[in-house]
């Protein structure tokens, strides 16, 4: 299993338009034929006007079949593509590996902050390591949403994600992990390990897929949820 990190940079202002778009054409025409929409969000903090999506394949091969395949669906190339690309400003998309499995919440609404962590070269899968090791310490405060390794696009990166249920509850959830001693020791021996970090925060994004599946990315970002491309 791969999964794919889509972000689209949008016009400022053009943020409802492509929604709309992506709602009445590309989701409807889109489905999960061409790949499985594991959520979608738009970003609240962090760089604006953007919208994230997560995708998941087989493997690259199913990923570049399936896209062909797109490609040749003709709603999709004639009628939505061309309407969208006028209000992109960038793409981005990262080929992820799993380190820790996908798992999002299943209860009411929430906020997802979506965090990368650009790691000194070669350090990622250390840096991994420990962190994998004091999961059960900071899941007492809060479950975390996913962990991937980026494999294609930038390397020696993590990237994962967390569900908060409002920004009240992160701020009070990182105020306790700060103060737990057995994280301070773990931001002792990983955080030299890092050259960069940064995170958005998003709102979910409900329409096109099935509730339990929407997750939002962490960066360092908060986003809210929303329908993916």
């Amino acid at each position: 299993m791969i999964y794919e990190l889509r972000t689209y940079t949008l016009i400022p202002g053009k943020q409802g338009e492509y929604l709309k778009l992506n709602a009445e054409v590309g989701r409807p025409t889109r489905g999960q034929k061409y790949g499985t929409l594991e959520g979608s969000w738009t970003t609240e903090f962090g760089t604006l006007n953007q919208f994230v999506t997560l995708w998941s394949y087989a493997d690259l091969v199913e990923r570049e079949r399936l896209r062909a395949e797109l490609q040749k669906n003709e709603v999709w190339s004639r009628d939505y593509v061309p309407r969208i690309l006028p209000i992109l400003l960038a793409q981005e998309n990262k080929i992820l590996s799993t380190q820790l499995p996908l798992k999002p919440p299943t209860d009411g609404s929430h906020i997802y902050e979506l965090r990368t962590y650009r790691t000194q070269v070669g350090k990622a899968g250390e840096w991994i390591g420990h962190f994998k090791a004091i999961m059960p310490v900071r899941e007492k405060y809060s479950k975390n949403v996913g962990l991937w390794q980026t494999e294609v696009a930038q390397l020696n990166e993590v990237v994962h994600l967390w569900a908060y249920r409002d920004l009240n509850d992160r701020v009070a959830v990182r105020a306790k992990v700060a103060q737990d001693p057995e994280w301070q020791a773990f931001l002792g021996k990983g955080t030299s390990l890092l050259s960069d970090a940064g995170a958005r925060v998003t709102h979910e994004m409900r329409g096109g897929i099935p509730r339990r599946r929407v997750i939002a990315p962490t960066a360092s970002l908060v986003m809210p949820e929303t329908p993916p491309t």
